[in-house]
């Protein structure tokens, strides 16, 4: 994985981190929820690219 890939999908796990924390602080569900699909999102694309870079080795 790239560098700064991991930089990126990091950012937008802790951007889904804070998104919930907020939504969960503001009692904003759809804030939350929208912080919780970030986090997998970012989680996914880490996936992705570790299996990437195992058939690259």
């Amino acid at each position: 994985m790239a560098f700064d890939d991991k930089v990126d999908n990091k950012a937008e796990e802790v951007g889904g981190k804070v998104k919930e924390g907020v939504g969960k602080a503001t009692d904003d569900e759809r804030l939350e929820t929208e912080g919780k699909a970030d986090q997998a999102g970012s989680n996914i694309k880490q996936a992705g690219e570790k299996i990437k870079d195992a058939f690259k080795s």
